[in-house]
């Protein structure tokens, strides 16, 4: 995954090149959603694609996709939600956004809904229940927050000695924030460790939490399961790698962009399961008789290349424990 600069602008409509013939009779169009920019997460974007065609259904030929970038401008959700709306597509896919999944709930009781998300659909009034979610939305979660508080336990097993940590949360992905923010304060007091939560989104936002932390002597990071922070992995590996900080993120991504360790769900294989459960709905299967799908494994991934960069032994148990180590 390539480095990439935070952009600034809003991009509010970039159209399928083959919108044209998007406006042919019978051909269903996807309203794909992201808080992500233009270019973000390009395999992610690949392998929905690669779901939809195990489904029977390929961009342009029989399919078209309109897309929807918030470039983490989350504010604009509810407003490119309704475009999408307005222009009656076939289904509005949600692409790891909690909040866009709650901003395109409130906005449509027909169209259907499928979404990729790290939060409790449940918990956040997405659906009636997992196995039976009822009216027009369905998806997958990989309960990303479920396990924010084990996150916490892992960094603190592999740098015991660190007294404070800080906790970088997106605030404008605010369900999502919250309840990350929640579970980790929870955890930190069972550990009697501090946490400092920062709220980071955009690069200056970034670089000025990063300062924070130097001089608040937070001497260990953990990111909540915000995707945004996997998105730019590149530029959390540079700048933890300065700051000579131990970090634990939510995705492998970050890990083989070179941070040190994760723990979290396979985020690629979800996006291939979205691709497949939306050509599902393109077939006519109805949203609230589809379960909510859920991860069961989680991946403990280590980078032994940079814990020897910063001098850190991790722990033979925690080793052992790993399911992916990187040399």
């Amino acid at each position: 995954m390539r480095r990439r600069q935070f952009i600034t602008a809003l991009t509010i409509v970039t159209l399928s090149p083959n919108l044209v013939r998007a406006q042919q009779p019978g051909m269903p169009v996807i309203g794909y959603l992201t808080g992500w920019s233009s270019g973000d997460a390009p395999d992610y974007l690949a392998y929905f694609k690669n779901g939809l065609a195990e489904a029977g259904y390929t961009e342009s030929r029989n399919v078209a996709i309109e897309y929807r970038y918030a470039e983490g401008h989350f504010e604009r959700l509810p407003e490119l939600v309704a475009d999408l709306v307005e222009r009656n597509v076939s289904v509005i896919v949600i692409a790891n956004t909690t909040a866009a999944a709650v901003a395109a709930k409130a906005a449509t009781k027909t169209i259907p809904v499928v979404f990729s998300i790290g939060s409790d659909p449940v918990k956040i009034g997405l659906v009636a229940s997992l196995n039976h979610p009822s009216g027009n939305l369905t998806g997958l979660t990989a309960l990303q927050t479920a396990v924010t508080g084990k996150r916490l336990q892992l960094l603190h097993e592999l740098v015991p000695a660190v007294t404070k940590f800080a906790f970088f949360v997106n605030s404008a992905n605010k369900a999502l924030a919250e309840s990350d923010t929640k579970e980790a304060e929870e955890t930190a007091n069972e550990l009697g460790v501090e946490l400092l939560v920062l709220s980071a989104s955009t690069q200056s936002e970034i670089d000025a939490a990063f300062a924070i932390l130097a001089r608040e002597h937070a001497d260990a990071l953990l990111t909540n399961s915000e995707s945004l922070f996997m998105v730019h992995s590149d530029y959390f590996a540079a700048l933890t790698a300065r700051h000579a900080l131990p970090a634990l993120f939510a995705y492998r991504e970050n890990v083989a962009a070179g941070g040190l360790m994760s723990y979290g769900s396979n985020f690629l294989n979800a996006a291939r399961e979205l691709g497949l459960y939306t050509g599902r709905i393109l077939k006519g299967e109805k949203p609230g008789d589809l379960p909510v799908q859920q991860a069961t494994k989680l991946d403990l991934v280590i980078n032994m290349k940079t814990a020897r960069s910063l001098g850190i032994e991790v722990p033979l148990p925690l080793l052992g424990r790993a399911d992916e180590v990187i040399e």
